[in-house]
């Protein structure tokens, strides 16, 4: 490593990773269109690594009418058929069926809170939480906050939300800042 590379945290190895640990994972967000981008990429990661999801990612905005949860919510069983045989997404019919579960849930929340931003962040108190970890080994896979979030978007009907889902998600959204203390994000997050 040359002087001029910056530390980053290690799971950030190739150019597709990179890109996405420098612009986007751990920054708040409070987009509700993509904090549901957000959670159904997590969801259809579980099992899965993330370079596959990044590596997909693209095509799931072209498949998912650009993550628009009012479009997914009216998807028919035609719909979800045609994205059964769409290679470019992760073709699991449990994780294509959560797609509609999921937006309605969604938009009842929404609906409820006045934006899914104002209920989803109320797990961490409105604020992210930053934490210190030295070490990748350091970082759970799960906390109580996961455990809170996963629990309550269960009762609202969510699929393909368990607590370790969710906190990945809340890592992605920013809602909680992993950056290793080494890597030059943990302070621009």
């Amino acid at each position: 490593m040359n002087d001029s590379t910056p530390t980053r945290c290690s799971w950030a190895k190739n150019d597709l990773a990179i890109a996405y640990h420098d612009r986007e994972w751990g920054v708040p967000q409070h987009d509700d269109r993509v904090l549901f981008e957000f959670l159904v990429l997590e969801g259809a990661q579980a099992g899965l690594s993330w370079d596959t999801i990044l590596r997909k990612r693209e095509n799931y905005r072209a498949a998912l009418d650009g993550f628009d949860p009012k479009k997914i919510a009216r998807y028919n069983r035609r719909k979800l058929d045609a994205l059964m045989r769409n290679d470019g997404i992760i073709r699991n019919r449990l994780k294509i069926d959560s797609l509609v579960k999921n937006a309605k849930a969604f938009l009842a929340a929404q609906d409820e809170f006045g934006s899914f931003n104002r209920y989803i962040w109320q797990f961490v108190s409105g604020q992210p939480v930053v934490n210190a970890r030295r070490k990748v080994t350091e970082v759970p896979a799960r906390t109580a906050e996961s455990d809170a979030m996963s629990k309550a978007l269960q009762k609202r009907g969510f699929t393909f939300v368990g607590s370790t889902i969710c906190y990945a998600f809340m890592q992605a959204v920013g809602m909680v800042n992993d950056h290793l203390v080494t890597c030059f994000r943990y302070h621009e997050v």
